[in-house]
């Protein structure tokens, strides 16, 4: 990921919903050395925090809802949390929460672009999102997996005005040129009943060790692969469910 640091239109922050907290927080701990920090205020909901050293990177939180799946999330930066859910709509995507103020952190909100992909916006109050990218341990690329993928690009360059680099392997997601995810379309080795979804990559510094911790704890989607240009990922999943990827770039 080219961004170091939150920008609007661009991934600010990553959140899990699960199951059990706890297990979660051994869990993730463990693979990527995070330190968790719950806020105590009953109303927070037992919001965890993790932090690399004194920097924020990603938070875990029970679901919220019977209907919320365990997933990880992503939040996308926004200037205007309620403007943005009128574009959404606009646009042919759903609400599915908010927009609502988290303390004076910021505003934030919940939506679905016309597939079905759920993502989060977040409009900054004291807090802007991640500390850290693409260091081992935080997020380092965002993916959209979907099977319209024309009419994704239409849907998020409208409503982020991403740029999209799109080559016949792999379409890329930027802000002003700063490429920082990119899609997926799900073709017929994807099983119908998987939805269109976010996935997040985090930056790891050896792929294949931190697949071997998961073997013995969780579940191993897809092995670990070496990509062209050197880039090295898996595609994991958690003791409760939860799917995410790691990577290694080989090259600077």
């Amino acid at each position: 990921m080219k961004l170091d640091a939150p920008v609007t239109g661009g991934p600010c922050w990553t959140e899990l919903g699960t199951t059990d907290l706890e297990a979660a927080q051994r869990f993730y701990t463990r693979l990527f050395g995070w330190r968790p920090e719950t806020d105590p205020r009953q109303e927070a909901g037992g919001y965890t925090v993790a932090h690399l050293g004194d920097a924020a990177v990603a938070a875990l939180a029970p679901l919220y809802q019977p209907s919320q799946p365990v997933a990880w999330n992503v939040s996308f930066a926004v200037a205007d949390a309620d403007a943005a859910v009128r574009e959404v709509t606009e646009a042919g995507g759903t609400v599915l929460f908010g927009p609502t103020d988290v303390f004076d952190a910021g505003r934030f909100a919940v939506a679905a672009d016309p597939a079905g992909a759920a993502f989060q916006l977040w409009q900054a109050g004291t807090f802007p999102g991640a500390g850290l990218f693409n260091a081992p341990g935080s997020l380092g690329w965002a993916e959209l997996y979907t099977r319209d993928p024309e009419q994704a690009v239409a849907f998020y360059s409208r409503v982020f005005g991403w740029t999209v680099n799109a080559s016949e392997r792999y379409t890329q997601w930027g802000v002003d040129g700063a490429d920082f995810g990119g899609m997926v379309t799900m073709d017929d080795k994807f099983p119908p009943e998987v939805p269109a979804h976010w996935l997040p990559y985090f930056a790891v510094a050896d792929v294949d060790a931190t697949t071997a911790v998961v073997q013995a704890l969780g579940d191993v989607l897809m092995v670990p692969t070496s990509l062209p240009g050197g880039r090295r990922i898996a595609v994991l999943r958690d003791p409760q469910g939860a799917m995410f990827g790691v990577y290694r770039a080989d090259t600077p």
